[in-house]
């Protein structure tokens, strides 16, 4: 019966988003509104689980002292967000609001360096390295194929970051100019960017193909199980 059930519902709401083939309507939004309620609602949840509850209710009322003491800026800084919901009042929670934006602009900024760059270099110096391939890889690649291909994925390295070189000589009476090697490595850095966009944009046209499939073939048994 819950399986009825959920592939009735899942029927539903997929003829539901098919609807926009016809047009914007008013079933396609409320699959929409229904989509983002949801997910919100999960998000909220997983939210108080996995950091409100453990790391501030619970520390508030069954901590030590010193962990309720320190629990206290947080709590704080939480009602002093709440504020901002009030026109009159929004500029106590300006604190608040600029300690989430440090907070968040560090995060990012070191998940970029030592998740993305470092690994990236790491990665690209370990393309050149004959001694870190295995036995088996030895056999099926030649040493010139594994230069050629480090070479390759190092170069589109380069020339990328190159590309976000904002760098300029500023003469007199002249608008501001990049060096011409600057240039001519940033344009190629753009073309391994155009590349790289349009991988992504096969892999999504992929993706939202393999769902459509699985989506029409989901109608296919829904039919099949009431026997149509």
């Amino acid at each position: 019966m819950p399986d009825l059930i959920g592939a009735a519902v899942s029927f539903v709401f997929t003829l539901l988003v098919f609807s926009y083939i016809l047009g914007d309507n008013p079933l396609f939004r409320l699959a929409i509104h229904i989509f983002v309620g949801v997910a919100a609602g999960y998000a909220a949840v997983i939210t108080y689980d996995n950091v409100l509850k453990p790391r501030l209710i619970d520390a508030l009322f069954f901590g030590s002292l010193e962990e309720r003491l320190l629990m206290l800026v947080p709590l704080l800084l939480c009602i002093l967000m709440v504020t901002r919901l009030s026109p009159r009042l929004s500029w106590l929670g300006n604190p608040a609001l600029a300690y989430l934006v440090g907070v968040g602009g560090a995060a990012a900024i070191g998940g970029a360096v030592l998740g993305t760059i470092f690994p990236q270099v790491l990665a690209s110096v370990n393309l050149l390295d004959l001694s870190s391939l295995q036995p088996e890889s030895m056999l099926r690649f030649s040493p010139l194929s594994v230069f050629i291909n480090g070479g390759l994925i190092l170069l589109g390295t380069l020339t990328t970051l190159i590309y976000f070189h904002f760098g300029a000589h500023l003469s007199t009476g002249q608008t501001p100019q990049r060096a011409g090697m600057i240039e001519a490595l940033g344009a190629m850095g753009q073309g391994f960017i155009a590349v790289t966009f349009g991988l992504l944009f096969a892999g999504v046209y992929m993706a939202a193909l393999t769902a459509f499939i699985e989506r029409v073939h989901a109608i296919w048994l829904f039919f099949r199980l009431f026997g149509f």
